[in-house]
C-alpha cells in the first residue's frame, strides 16, 4: 500500500506538471492578452512597452513560466494584473463559496440516489424504476442554465417565494438561514444534473451484481432478501460508484460554471469567466492548478475506497489494479 501511495504521487506530480505546461502554453497562445484590456488605443509605444515590462510580459514564455513555476512552489501565486491583488486573496473566498453549494448539493444527491438506484435494482420496471428514467433522461437532456432561468422565472420572480440570486441576501452576511434559502434553486439544479447518473450508476451496478453465482447461492441457502442486497451484493456494486464520485470530487472545488452565473454565485465557476474575460492569466493558472489537483486527489480517494470497500482489492504492485 505505501509503494503504491509513493508511486501514485510520482505519477501526479508528473501530472500537475504537464497540466501546468500545457495551460501556461494555451493561455499566451489565446488571442488578446491582459495588456489589451489595460492600455487604451492611443497609448504610445514606448508606454506599453513600460507597462508589459512592469507586468513582467516582455519575457520568453518559458521564461515566464519557470518564473511562475518557482513561485507556486513557494505558496506564491502571484498578483492580478488591474487590481495589483494577491492571487490567493481572490481563490480562496471563491473556494469556500463553491465548497458549500456544491457539497451540500453533492450530499444530498448522494443520499437520494444511491438508495433510490439501490431500491429499483430490486424492482425493475418497476413505477420507482419508471420514473427514476424519467428523470435520468431530465437531467441528461435539459440545459442546466435553462432550468436554473425557469426556476427563477416561477419560484421567485412569479411566486416570490426564494431569492433570485447571490449567496446571501445584501445586509445578511453569514446569516445560516438566509444562506440556507439562496441554495434552494442552485442545488435542485445540481442535484438533478447528479441524480441522472448517480442513480442510473446505482441501479446499473447492483443489477450486475445480483446477476452473479454467489448472489444465487445466498438466495438458494435461504438467506433473507435484505442481507443479500446489503451484505453480500452492495459492497461489491459500490466500486464502480465509488469510480464516478471520486471524478467529481474535484467539482467540490472547480464548481459549476453554469450554475453559478445563472445565480450569480460567487464561487469558482463564475471567477474561472470573470477572470477568462479579463485575460488574468495568474488567476486562471491557479483555478487550474487547484482543479487539476482535485481531480488527482479524487482518483486518489477512490481507489484508497477500493481497498476499505473490498479487501480482496489490490491495488499494490503484485495486484492486478495499478
Amino acid at each position: 500500500m505505501t509503494e503504491y501511495l509513493i508511486r501514485r504521487l510520482l505519477q501526479s506530480i508528473l501530472v500537475l506538471f504537464l497540466v501546468s505546461v500545457a495551460a501556461f502554453g494555451l493561455m499566451h497562445a489565446a488571442p488578446g492578452g491582459p495588456t489589451q484590456m489595460m492600455i487604451s488605443p492611443g497609448l504610445s509605444p514606448e508606454t506599453a512597452a513600460i507597462q508589459k515590462h512592469n507586468l513582467g510580459l516582455d519575457k520568453p514564455v518559458p521564461t515566464q513560466y519557470v518564473i511562475w513555476l518557482k513561485n507556486m512552489l513557494k505558496g506564491d501565486m502571484g498578483y492580478t494584473f488591474k487590481n495589483n491583488v494577491p492571487v490567493g486573496d481572490v481563490i480562496w473566498p471563491a473556494v469556500k463559496n463553491t465548497l458549500v453549494l456544491m457539497s451540500f448539493s453533492w450530499v444530498l444527491s448522494l443520499i437520494i440516489a444511491i438508495p433510490w438506484g439501490i431500491y429499483n435494482s430490486t424492482r425493475e420496471y418497476g413505477l420507482s424504476d419508471q420514473t427514476a428514467n424519467f428523470v435520468t433522461y431530465i437531467g441528461f437532456a435539459m440545459p442546466t442554465f435553462w432550468f436554473g432561468i425557469i426556476l427563477q422565472e416561477f419560484f421567485s420572480l412569479k411566486m416570490d417565494w426564494l431569492p433570485l440570486s447571490d449567496m446571501y441576501s445584501m445586509d445578511k452576511q453569514g446569516n445560516v438561514g438566509d444562506l440556507f434559502m439562496h441554495l434552494i434553486l442552485p442545488s435542485t439544479v445540481l442535484v438533478l444534473v447528479n441524480l441522472a447518473g448517480y442513480v442510473k450508476y446505482s441501479r446499473s451496478s447492483m443489477l450486475e451484481v445480483l446477476e452473479q453465482d454467489y448472489i444465487r447461492t445466498a438466495r438458494a441457502k435461504g438467506v433473507p432478501e435484505r442481507k443479500v442486497i446489503f451484505r453480500h451484493a452492495l459492497r461489491n456494486a459500490l466500486i464502480p460508484i465509488i469510480t464516478v464520485l471520486g471524478m467529481d470530487l474535484a467539482s467540490l472545488v472547480a464548481g459549476a460554471t453554469l450554475t453559478e452565473n445563472v445565480f450569480n454565485w460567487p464561487g469558482m465557476g463564475r471567477l474561472f469567466v470573470d477572470m477568462a474575460r479579463s485575460r488574468e492569466y495568474s488567476v486562471l493558472m491557479a483555478i487550474t492548478m487547484i482543479t487539476a489537483v482535485a481531480v488527482v486527489l479524487g482518483n486518489l480517494i477512490a481507489d484508497i475506497l477500493y481497498k476499505l470497500v473490498d479487501p480482496r482489492v489490490q491495488i499494490g504492485r503484485k495486484g492486478g489494479k495499478a
